[in-house]
């Protein structure tokens, strides 16, 4: 892997209250565990992946498709973090 890794993936928003405050704090810090930059894209809006108020600012509701995107050195180990996030519905139902 060379310092411009880019990776992408396609998750789904599976809880019932979609990006609320608690999930977007926990996105947040989990984000901040890696070097790399990393972004939530929803159709042409996009949010920093490490801010909180960034990813309520996308106020995505259950089911919305989001891009996570990532570059940098830890890139790809970012999204598989943070795709596994997404697919255990951020620890909610």
């Amino acid at each position: 892997m060379n310092m411009n890794d880019s990776v992408s993936k396609q998750v789904f928003i599976r809880n019932e209250l979609g990006l609320h405050a608690r999930p977007a704090a926990q996105i947040a810090r989990e984000a901040a565990k890696f070097s790399a930059q990393i972004k939530l894209k929803i159709g042409d809006m996009e949010a920093d992946a490490k801010s909180v108020l960034d990813i309520l600012s996308l106020a995505a509701g259950r089911g919305k498709s989001i891009t996570l995107h990532a570059d940098g050195q830890d890139a790809e180990k970012a999204i598989d973090h943070l795709e596994r996030f997404f697919l255990d519905g951020f620890g909610e139902s």
